[in-house]
């Protein structure tokens, strides 16, 4: 994979992680503990999670390539309808929800608790899916591992330490349509690509 397609995927990672309800936990999070744990428990969740999206993709790169393709597309097109037709409000609200169960307390237990509720709160996310989906698709993943988690990483960061300040800055509505829009590209794309199937 070249460095501008390794980039490219870090920096699809990073705006599908901005408005989603992940990083509402995070800045919730690091309101009622230190951000530095906070953002070193949420990294951890967000690495071991595209372990396991990588992986599941490789397993997709298993079935015969229609068939592949097929569920690939279909996810990216679930992925647009997630972006473009849930609203925002109710990301914040989920993320606000999640983030406020975490109460002052020791170092590690602060590490330990943003790590779960990451870890938790990532399943079937948005991005897990999308790092599922490259990952089949480009046949591969230590690359593809490396770019969401390096994204990734910088939303905990972001998240911990100016979050609050993002969130009055970067207009989540419009990220979230942006993304939606590069889901429902890829998506139509992939199914263009099953026409000779």
């Amino acid at each position: 994979m070249s460095a501008a397609a390794l980039l490219g995927v870090a920096a699809l990672m990073f705006v599908l992680e901005l408005p989603d309800k992940t990083m509402i936990a995070t800045i919730m999070m690091s309101t009622r503990a230190r951000p530095r744990h906070v953002a070193l428990g949420a990294s951890l969740g967000f690495i071991v999670q595209m372990a396991l999206a990588v992986s599941a993709g490789s397993l997709l790169t298993l079935l015969p390539v229609h068939i592949k393709n097929l569920i690939v597309a279909l996810l990216f097109l679930g992925g647009a309808a997630y972006l473009l037709l849930v609203k925002e409000k109710e990301e914040e609200e989920r993320g606000e929800r999640e983030g406020e169960r975490e109460h002052a307390s020791s170092a590690w237990r602060e590490v330990a608790t943003a790590f779960s509720v990451i870890f938790i709160g990532e399943f079937g996310d948005l991005t897990q899916i999308q790092a599922a989906n490259l990952s089949a698709k480009t046949h591969q993943p230590v690359e593809v591992f490396l770019a969401s988690s390096v994204a990734l990483v910088l939303v905990a960061v972001l998240g911990a330490f100016g979050g609050q300040l993002l969130q009055r800055v970067v207009p989540l509505a419009k990220i979230r349509f942006a993304g939606g829009l590069i889901f429902l590209a890829l998506g139509l794309v992939t199914l263009y690509g099953l026409r000779h199937w």
